[in-house]
Protein backbone atom coordinates (compact mmCIF):
# COMPACT_ATOMS: atom_id res chain seq x y z
CA UNK A 1 0.00 0.00 0.00
CA UNK A 2 0.90 3.68 -0.86
CA UNK A 3 1.87 5.58 1.92
CA UNK A 4 0.30 7.99 3.59
CA UNK A 5 1.49 12.25 3.21
CA UNK A 6 3.58 12.90 5.96
CA UNK A 7 1.94 15.51 8.88
CA UNK A 8 4.67 18.51 7.35
CA UNK A 9 4.75 17.45 3.84
CA UNK A 10 5.40 20.52 2.67
CA UNK A 11 8.25 21.86 5.21
CA UNK A 12 10.06 18.08 4.71
CA UNK A 13 9.72 18.43 0.94
CA UNK A 14 11.40 22.12 1.08
CA UNK A 15 13.97 20.74 3.87
CA UNK A 16 15.11 17.84 1.20
CA UNK A 17 15.35 20.69 -2.04
CA UNK A 18 17.16 22.94 0.45
CA UNK A 19 20.14 20.66 0.38
CA UNK A 20 19.95 20.55 -3.51
CA UNK A 21 20.97 16.50 -3.60
CA UNK A 22 18.62 14.88 -6.12
CA UNK A 23 19.34 13.90 -9.20
CA UNK A 24 23.06 14.40 -8.36
CA UNK A 25 25.58 12.05 -9.36
CA UNK A 26 27.24 9.67 -7.44
CA UNK A 27 29.73 10.54 -4.69
CA UNK A 28 32.22 8.30 -2.91
CA UNK A 29 31.18 9.23 0.60
CA UNK A 30 27.55 8.22 0.24
CA UNK A 31 28.56 5.02 -1.47
CA UNK A 32 31.08 4.36 1.34
CA UNK A 33 28.58 4.53 3.71
CA UNK A 34 25.86 2.08 1.63
CA UNK A 35 28.78 -0.57 1.18
CA UNK A 36 29.30 -0.11 5.19
CA UNK A 37 26.08 -1.10 6.07
CA UNK A 38 25.56 -3.64 3.66
CA UNK A 39 29.13 -5.48 5.21
CA UNK A 40 27.73 -4.67 8.67
CA UNK A 41 24.38 -5.77 8.59
CA UNK A 42 24.71 -8.69 6.25
CA UNK A 43 22.62 -7.69 3.62
CA UNK A 44 22.99 -7.90 0.07
CA UNK A 45 21.48 -4.65 -0.60
CA UNK A 46 21.85 -1.18 1.13
CA UNK A 47 20.15 2.12 0.12
CA UNK A 48 20.37 6.11 0.62
CA UNK A 49 16.66 6.67 -0.26
CA UNK A 50 15.17 10.48 -0.82
CA UNK A 51 11.61 10.53 -0.41
CA UNK A 52 10.23 13.00 -3.09
CA UNK A 53 6.72 14.57 -3.56
CA UNK A 54 6.08 11.60 -6.45
CA UNK A 55 9.21 9.56 -6.42
CA UNK A 56 12.18 8.02 -4.13
CA UNK A 57 15.49 8.62 -5.17
CA UNK A 58 18.92 6.66 -4.08
CA UNK A 59 21.89 8.79 -3.66
CA UNK A 60 23.74 5.71 -3.35
CA UNK A 61 22.82 2.18 -3.59
CA UNK A 62 24.08 -1.17 -3.99
CA UNK A 63 22.53 -4.45 -5.12
CA UNK A 64 19.28 -2.64 -6.24
CA UNK A 65 20.49 -1.90 -9.65
CA UNK A 66 18.05 1.47 -9.78
CA UNK A 67 18.63 4.99 -8.63
CA UNK A 68 15.00 5.80 -8.54
CA UNK A 69 11.51 3.98 -7.57
CA UNK A 70 7.73 5.49 -7.57
CA UNK A 71 5.94 6.08 -4.26
CA UNK A 72 3.69 2.87 -4.87
CA UNK A 73 7.32 0.78 -4.31
CA UNK A 74 8.39 2.86 -1.86
CA UNK A 75 9.13 1.08 2.10
CA UNK A 76 11.09 4.47 2.68
CA UNK A 77 8.06 6.29 2.59
CA UNK A 78 6.45 4.30 5.48
CA UNK A 79 9.58 4.57 7.38
CA UNK A 80 9.82 8.48 7.28
CA UNK A 81 5.98 8.11 9.25
CA UNK A 82 7.85 6.27 12.37
CA UNK A 83 9.97 7.65 15.18
CA UNK A 84 13.02 7.15 13.83
CA UNK A 85 13.52 3.67 12.52
CA UNK A 86 11.64 0.72 10.60
CA UNK A 87 11.95 -2.77 10.51
CA UNK A 88 9.75 -5.54 8.85
CA UNK A 89 11.30 -8.85 8.87
CA UNK A 90 9.04 -10.79 6.41
CA UNK A 91 7.63 -8.15 3.73
CA UNK A 92 4.79 -10.63 2.74
CA UNK A 93 2.93 -10.68 5.95
CA UNK A 94 3.20 -6.50 6.63
CA UNK A 95 0.07 -4.83 5.40
CA UNK A 96 1.55 -2.13 4.57
CA UNK A 97 4.39 -3.99 2.24
CA UNK A 98 2.67 -7.38 0.92
CA UNK A 99 1.18 -6.18 -2.34
CA UNK A 100 4.15 -3.80 -2.87
CA UNK A 101 5.09 -4.35 -6.58
CA UNK A 102 9.10 -5.26 -5.48
CA UNK A 103 8.00 -7.72 -2.84
CA UNK A 104 5.26 -9.33 -5.09
CA UNK A 105 8.02 -9.43 -8.11
CA UNK A 106 11.46 -8.74 -8.94
CA UNK A 107 13.87 -8.44 -6.99
CA UNK A 108 10.94 -10.04 -4.68
CA UNK A 109 11.83 -8.20 -1.36
CA UNK A 110 11.09 -10.25 1.78
CA UNK A 111 13.68 -7.90 4.89
CA UNK A 112 13.57 -3.97 5.10
CA UNK A 113 15.23 -2.37 7.81
CA UNK A 114 15.25 1.26 7.73
CA UNK A 115 16.92 3.91 9.94
CA UNK A 116 15.25 7.56 8.81
CA UNK A 117 17.25 10.50 7.70
CA UNK A 118 16.14 13.39 9.51
CA UNK A 119 17.58 17.24 9.50
CA UNK A 120 18.66 19.38 12.40
CA UNK A 121 14.96 20.70 12.76
CA UNK A 122 13.39 17.00 12.96
CA UNK A 123 12.29 16.75 9.05
CA UNK A 124 12.44 13.60 8.16
CA UNK A 125 13.60 13.59 4.30
CA UNK A 126 14.48 9.87 3.71
CA UNK A 127 16.29 6.63 5.36
CA UNK A 128 19.57 4.52 4.86
CA UNK A 129 18.16 0.96 4.76
CA UNK A 130 19.00 -2.67 3.76
CA UNK A 131 17.36 -5.20 2.07
CA UNK A 132 17.52 -9.13 1.69
CA UNK A 133 15.18 -11.59 -0.68
CA UNK A 134 14.44 -13.34 2.32
CA UNK A 135 12.86 -12.99 5.72
CA UNK A 136 15.89 -11.56 8.50
CA UNK A 137 16.08 -9.72 11.61
CA UNK A 138 18.49 -7.73 12.59
CA UNK A 139 20.42 -7.99 15.91
CA UNK A 140 20.36 -4.85 18.27
CA UNK A 141 24.55 -3.57 17.10
CA UNK A 142 23.35 -4.00 13.49
CA UNK A 143 20.30 -1.49 14.86
CA UNK A 144 22.26 0.57 16.52
CA UNK A 145 25.10 0.43 13.36
CA UNK A 146 22.36 1.69 10.92
CA UNK A 147 21.28 4.23 13.03
CA UNK A 148 24.93 6.22 13.34
CA UNK A 149 25.45 5.24 9.90
CA UNK A 150 22.43 7.09 8.76
CA UNK A 151 23.81 10.26 11.22
CA UNK A 152 26.85 10.24 8.88
CA UNK A 153 24.72 10.64 5.69
CA UNK A 154 22.77 13.67 7.38
CA UNK A 155 26.53 14.91 8.59
CA UNK A 156 27.69 14.55 4.87
CA UNK A 157 24.49 16.50 3.23
CA UNK A 158 24.66 19.17 5.88
CA UNK A 159 28.83 19.61 4.90
CA UNK A 160 28.18 19.65 1.45
CA UNK A 161 25.59 21.90 1.64
CA UNK A 162 27.55 24.02 3.92
CA UNK A 163 30.69 23.82 1.26
CA UNK A 164 27.79 24.88 -1.67
CA UNK A 165 26.96 28.13 0.00
CA UNK A 166 30.47 29.05 0.99
CA UNK A 167 31.32 28.60 -3.01
CA UNK A 168 28.36 30.60 -3.37
CA UNK A 169 29.56 33.59 -1.38
CA UNK A 170 33.11 32.87 -2.58
CA UNK A 171 31.62 33.52 -6.27
CA UNK A 172 30.00 36.84 -4.99
CA UNK A 173 33.19 38.27 -3.05
CA UNK A 174 35.40 37.81 -5.89
CA UNK A 175 32.55 39.34 -8.40
CA UNK A 176 32.63 42.12 -5.91
CA UNK A 177 36.34 42.45 -5.39
CA UNK A 178 36.82 42.36 -9.23
CA UNK A 179 34.36 45.32 -9.98
CA UNK A 180 36.20 47.19 -7.26
CA UNK A 181 39.51 46.73 -8.42
CA UNK A 182 38.37 47.75 -12.22
CA UNK A 183 36.90 51.24 -10.76
CA UNK A 184 39.76 51.76 -8.63
CA UNK A 185 42.38 51.26 -11.70
CA UNK A 186 39.78 53.53 -13.86
CA UNK A 187 39.37 55.87 -11.68
CA UNK A 188 43.55 56.14 -11.12
CA UNK A 189 43.95 56.04 -14.94
CA UNK A 190 41.44 59.28 -15.12
CA UNK A 191 43.65 60.87 -12.59
CA UNK A 192 46.65 60.08 -14.39
CA UNK A 193 45.54 61.50 -17.53
CA UNK A 194 43.86 65.03 -15.76
CA UNK A 195 47.37 65.48 -14.11
CA UNK A 196 49.33 68.55 -15.18
CA UNK A 197 52.91 67.51 -13.09
CA UNK A 198 54.90 64.51 -15.06
CA UNK A 199 56.05 63.23 -11.24
CA UNK A 200 52.48 62.83 -10.49
CA UNK A 201 51.43 60.62 -14.02
CA UNK A 202 54.64 58.69 -13.58
CA UNK A 203 53.39 57.89 -10.29
CA UNK A 204 49.81 56.95 -10.84
CA UNK A 205 50.81 55.04 -13.47
CA UNK A 206 52.73 52.95 -11.10
CA UNK A 207 49.98 52.75 -8.79
CA UNK A 208 47.72 51.64 -11.47
CA UNK A 209 49.94 49.19 -12.85
CA UNK A 210 50.14 47.51 -9.42
CA UNK A 211 46.19 47.69 -8.81
CA UNK A 212 46.12 45.75 -12.34
CA UNK A 213 48.29 43.52 -11.37
CA UNK A 214 46.73 42.10 -8.24
CA UNK A 215 43.42 41.97 -10.42
CA UNK A 216 45.25 39.77 -12.73
CA UNK A 217 46.09 37.71 -9.97
CA UNK A 218 42.98 37.85 -8.91
CA UNK A 219 41.86 36.49 -12.00
CA UNK A 220 44.90 33.81 -12.36
CA UNK A 221 42.89 32.52 -8.58
CA UNK A 222 39.85 31.72 -10.42
CA UNK A 223 41.86 28.77 -12.03
CA UNK A 224 43.49 27.28 -9.09
CA UNK A 225 40.59 24.87 -8.00
CA UNK A 226 40.22 23.22 -11.21
CA UNK A 227 44.02 23.38 -12.41
CA UNK A 228 45.83 22.90 -8.78
CA UNK A 229 47.68 26.18 -8.92
CA UNK A 230 48.07 29.09 -11.08
CA UNK A 231 50.03 29.16 -14.66
CA UNK A 232 53.64 30.94 -14.83
CA UNK A 233 52.87 31.71 -18.29
CA UNK A 234 49.56 33.23 -18.74
CA UNK A 235 50.38 34.51 -15.36
CA UNK A 236 53.59 36.13 -16.03
CA UNK A 237 52.41 37.03 -19.62
CA UNK A 238 49.33 39.09 -18.06
CA UNK A 239 51.58 41.32 -16.00
CA UNK A 240 54.07 42.18 -19.13
CA UNK A 241 51.42 42.80 -21.09
CA UNK A 242 50.30 45.50 -18.33
CA UNK A 243 53.65 46.56 -17.76
CA UNK A 244 54.07 46.76 -21.86
CA UNK A 245 50.68 49.50 -21.90
CA UNK A 246 52.13 51.38 -19.12
CA UNK A 247 55.87 51.46 -20.47
CA UNK A 248 58.42 53.89 -22.49
CA UNK A 249 58.09 54.07 -26.34
CA UNK A 250 61.64 53.73 -26.30
CA UNK A 251 61.42 50.42 -23.80
CA UNK A 252 60.77 46.77 -25.73
CA UNK A 253 59.18 43.97 -22.99
CA UNK A 254 60.40 40.75 -23.99
CA UNK A 255 59.55 37.01 -22.64
CA UNK A 256 61.23 33.89 -22.41
CA UNK A 257 58.96 31.52 -20.57
CA UNK A 258 58.93 27.67 -19.47
CA UNK A 259 56.11 27.04 -17.90
CA UNK A 260 55.03 25.62 -14.47
CA UNK A 261 52.60 25.33 -11.60
CA UNK A 262 52.69 28.30 -9.07
CA UNK A 263 50.98 28.74 -5.80
CA UNK A 264 49.04 31.67 -5.35
CA UNK A 265 51.75 33.39 -2.99
CA UNK A 266 53.83 32.65 -5.26
CA UNK A 267 52.56 33.98 -7.61
CA UNK A 268 51.24 37.16 -5.75
CA UNK A 269 55.39 37.41 -4.83
CA UNK A 270 56.03 37.55 -8.38
CA UNK A 271 53.90 39.85 -9.71
CA UNK A 272 54.84 42.68 -7.23
CA UNK A 273 58.96 41.67 -8.15
CA UNK A 274 58.39 41.94 -12.16
CA UNK A 275 56.31 45.13 -10.98
CA UNK A 276 59.27 46.81 -8.81
CA UNK A 277 61.86 45.94 -11.28
CA UNK A 278 59.87 47.62 -13.92
CA UNK A 279 59.51 51.09 -12.16
CA UNK A 280 63.37 50.78 -11.55
CA UNK A 281 64.10 50.25 -15.30
CA UNK A 282 62.12 52.66 -16.63
CA UNK A 283 62.46 55.02 -14.00
CA UNK A 284 66.40 54.57 -14.02
CA UNK A 285 68.11 52.47 -16.70
CA UNK A 286 67.06 54.46 -20.03
CA UNK A 287 67.99 57.93 -19.55
CA UNK A 288 67.19 60.69 -22.08
CA UNK A 289 65.26 58.59 -24.15
CA UNK A 290 67.61 55.67 -24.56
CA UNK A 291 66.14 52.59 -26.38
CA UNK A 292 66.24 49.27 -24.81
CA UNK A 293 64.87 46.06 -23.93
CA UNK A 294 63.44 45.01 -20.40
CA UNK A 295 63.30 40.57 -20.46
CA UNK A 296 61.52 38.44 -18.41
CA UNK A 297 62.64 34.92 -18.55
CA UNK A 298 62.11 31.52 -16.96
CA UNK A 299 63.89 28.00 -16.75
CA UNK A 300 62.35 25.14 -15.41
CA UNK A 301 64.21 22.24 -13.89
CA UNK A 302 63.20 19.29 -12.30
CA UNK A 303 62.14 20.79 -8.75
CA UNK A 304 63.15 24.28 -9.22
CA UNK A 305 62.20 27.40 -11.04
CA UNK A 306 65.42 30.31 -11.84
CA UNK A 307 63.34 33.51 -12.49
CA UNK A 308 64.96 36.63 -14.52
CA UNK A 309 64.73 40.08 -14.75
CA UNK A 310 66.82 42.10 -16.71
CA UNK A 311 67.44 45.25 -18.59
CA UNK A 312 70.47 46.13 -20.90
CA UNK A 313 70.52 49.69 -19.49
CA UNK A 314 73.10 52.03 -17.74
CA UNK A 315 73.31 49.73 -14.37
CA UNK A 316 72.36 51.05 -11.21
CA UNK A 317 72.71 53.98 -9.68
CA UNK A 318 71.43 56.72 -7.29
CA UNK A 319 68.10 55.54 -5.99
CA UNK A 320 68.25 51.90 -7.66
CA UNK A 321 71.31 50.99 -5.78
CA UNK A 322 70.94 48.06 -2.97
CA UNK A 323 68.78 49.49 -0.41
CA UNK A 324 66.93 51.85 -2.34
CA UNK A 325 62.93 51.09 -1.48
CA UNK A 326 61.99 49.30 -4.80
CA UNK A 327 64.54 46.76 -4.60
CA UNK A 328 64.05 46.60 -0.60
CA UNK A 329 60.45 45.42 -1.54
CA UNK A 330 61.85 43.07 -4.55
CA UNK A 331 63.72 41.30 -1.23
CA UNK A 332 60.85 41.11 1.03
CA UNK A 333 58.70 39.66 -1.50
CA UNK A 334 61.76 37.13 -2.66
CA UNK A 335 61.87 36.21 0.98
CA UNK A 336 58.09 35.52 1.34
CA UNK A 337 58.62 32.99 -1.52
CA UNK A 338 61.47 31.62 -0.12
CA UNK A 339 63.45 32.21 -3.42
CA UNK A 340 67.34 32.73 -3.39
CA UNK A 341 68.38 35.94 -5.06
CA UNK A 342 71.04 37.53 -6.81
CA UNK A 343 71.27 41.34 -8.09
CA UNK A 344 74.36 41.96 -11.15
CA UNK A 345 75.06 45.22 -12.46
CA UNK A 346 77.34 47.10 -14.46
CA UNK A 347 76.84 49.22 -17.42
CA UNK A 348 75.62 46.89 -20.26
CA UNK A 349 72.58 46.55 -17.72
CA UNK A 350 70.88 45.02 -14.56
CA UNK A 351 70.18 41.13 -14.03
CA UNK A 352 67.78 39.80 -10.78
CA UNK A 353 67.77 35.85 -10.56
CA UNK A 354 65.77 34.28 -8.62
CA UNK A 355 65.29 30.49 -8.34
CA UNK A 356 62.72 29.03 -6.32
CA UNK A 357 61.34 25.53 -5.41
CA UNK A 358 57.70 24.25 -6.95
CA UNK A 359 55.11 24.10 -4.72
CA UNK A 360 56.68 25.77 -1.83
Amino acid sequence: MKADRHVAQEARLAALRDFDILDTPSEQAFDDIVRLASQICGMPMSVISLVDAHRQWFKAEIGLGTRETSLEESICSHAILTDGYLEIEDTTLDIRTRDNPLVLADPHLRFYAGAVLRTKEGLPIGSLCVLDSKPRRLTEFQQEALRVLAGQVMTQLDLRRALHEADLLRREVDHRVKNSLQSISSLTRLQARRAKSHETREALDIVQRRIDTVAALHEALHKVEAEGGVGLVPFVEKVAGLIRGSAPETVRIATRLDDAVLTADQAASIGVILNEFASNTFKHAFPDGRQGTLTFESHVGEDEVVLTCRDDGVGMSGERRPGSLGLLVIDASAQQMQATQTLTSDDGGTTLTLTFSLGE
